[in-house]
C-alpha cells in the first residue's frame, strides 16, 4: 500500500502473502520486520522508496524508488535479493509504477491506464490489460495459486470491479459493486470473496467470485469516511472476519460467521421476510468498533494475521473468535490487539505491544 504524500514518514507499507512480515518504505531507504515478534530483520538506507513488496518469507523483494534521485526512479521495478544485498532484474516502464502484486508465479505491475501480468520466474509479459484511469494503483490480489484473481477498478463513475484469472489469463467478471467509485478492495486469502468499499466509506461488501454476486453487505457507519485498507481473516474456507480502516480514526471488526447465522434466522422470520433484500442486505449487527487507534486522517494499514476458536465462557459447550489485528500508521507506529467476539456478538479490544517502526534497531539476523 503505497502514500505518495509528503505528510507522513512513512511512504508504503505492506504485509506478506502469509502475514509472517512486513515490510515499510521511508524517505531513507526500506525495513522488513517479522510480524510475530516485532524484530527488525533487514534495512537498507539508500534513498526513498513507495512500493516495498516481499514474496512470502523468501530473500526476494520487488522495490521501486520514489523518485528523489535519478537511480531510485518510480518508473523502475526493482527485484532486489535480501540475502546478497544486490538487484536481481529491473523493468522500466514509460509511466510510474503504482502498485506490485505477486505469488510464486506471477508477478503483477498496475500503471495508471495499463496493468502487466508476467511470468515470475522468466519475467516473460504473458497479458497487458488496458484499464480505467487508476491514479491510486488501486487493486487486489489473491495469491492462491488454486484461484489466484486479480481484481481492478473497472470504472471511474461507479463501483465496478474487474476480477481477471491471473493464472487462466482471460477476464473472469465484472463486479457492480457500489454506485460511487472504488476506494478499497481485497480478496480472501482463498480467493472465493472479494471485499469492496467506495468512496462514500459507508457500506463494505462482500462478494463470492465464483457467482459474481453479493454475499451481504456491513454499514461501517452513517457518515462518509475515506476506508484506507480492508483484511480478511486468514481462513482457507470461509472467512471468519473482516477488518477495515479508515480516516475516522477507528477501526473496524465484521464477524463474517456470525453475521450470516444471524441473517439466516432473521430471514426465516415474518420480520426478516417483509423487509426487502436491497434493505435487508444491510441490516447486519456483526460490527464491532475501536475507536481513537490513530489520530483522525492518518492513513493506516490493517490485517487479520491470525484467527483461532477458543471456549466461550458466556454460553455452555461454545466457542468464541479470538483474532489478531496488527496496525500499520503511515505516522510511524505498530499497534497490535486481541480482538475477542462470543457468539451473542459481544466483543472486546485489548491491546498487546506498541512500538516505533522508525526508531527499531536491527538484530543483524539478515540486515545490510
Amino acid at each position: 500500500m503505497a502514500n505518495h504524500s509528503s505528510s507522513y514518514p512513512i511512504l508504503c507499507a505492506s504485509f506478506n502473502q502469509d502475514t509472517s512480515y512486513f515490510a515499510i518504505g521511508t524517505r531513507d531507504g526500506f525495513k522488513v520486520f517479522d510480524s510475530e515478534t516485532g524484530t527488525l530483520r533487514y534495512e537498507r538506507a539508500i534513498g526513498g522508496f513507495i512500493i516495498v513488496e516481499m514474496l512470502f518469507s523468501s530473500s526476494l523483494l520487488a522495490i521501486v524508488g520514489a523518485g528523489e534521485q535519478p537511480s531510485l526512479s518510480p518508473r523502475r521495478l526493482c527485484l532486489f535479493n535480501t540475502t546478497t544485498g544486490a538487484a536481481l532484474r529491473e523493468l522500466n516502464f514509460l509511466t510510474s509504477v503504482l502498485a506490485i502484486r505477486l505469488n510464486r508465479k506471477r508477478l503483477v505491475v498496475v500503471l495508471q491506464e495499463k496493468t502487466y501480468i508476467y511470468d515470475l520466474n522468466s519475467l516473460s509479459i504473458l497479458d497487458t490489460i488496458d484499464t480505467v484511469p487508476n491514479s491510486k494503483g488501486l487493486c487486489a490480489f489473491s495469491p492462491s495459486l488454486d484461484g489466484c484473481f486479480l481484481a481492478l477498478p473497472a470504472s471511474t463513475t461507479r463501483g465496478s470491479v474487474l476480477v481477471y484469472n491471473v493464472m487462466e489469463l482471460h477476464s473472469h467478471c465484472e463486479i457492480d459493486a457500489h454506485r460511487s467509485p472504488l476506494a478499497a478492495i481485497v480478496f480472501s486469502p482463498n480467493g472465493m470473496y472479494i471485499a469492496t468499499a467506495s468512496e462514500q466509506g459507508t457500506i463494505i461488501r462482500v462478494h463470492l467470485i465464483s457467482e459474481a454476486t453479493k454475499s451481504y453487505s456491513f454499514r461501517r457507519g452513517a457518515y462518509p469516511s475515506t476506508i484506507f485498507s480492508l483484511s480478511f481473516g486468514p481462513s482457507t474456507q470461509f472467512p471468519d472476519v473482516l477488518v477495515a480502516t479508515s480516516s475516522s480514526g477507528s477501526v473496524h471488526a465484521f464477524s463474517l460467521g456470525l453475521g450470516m447465522n444471524q441473517r439466516s434466522r432473521r430471514s426465516s422470520s415474518f420480520f426478516g421476510s417483509i423487509i426487502p433484500d436491497s434493505v435487508n442486505d444491510v441490516l447486519d449487527p456483526a460490527h464491532h468498533v475501536l475507536h481513537n487507534v490513530v489520530p483522525a486522517g492518518v492513513k493506516s494499514y490493517a490485517v487479520i494475521r491470525k484467527v483461532d476458536r477458543v471456549p466461550d465462557t458466556s454460553i455452555s459447550e461454545s466457542v468464541a473468535y479470538r483474532a489478531t489485528v496488527s496496525i500499520i500508521t503511515y505516522s510511524g507506529s505498530f499497534q497490535e490487539y486481541t480482538l475477542i467476539i462470543n457468539q451473542k456478538n459481544e466483543s472486546s479490544w485489548r491491546l498487546e505491544r506498541r512500538f516505533d517502526l522508525l526508531t527499531a534497531i536491527s538484530d543483524n539476523i539478515i540486515s545490510s
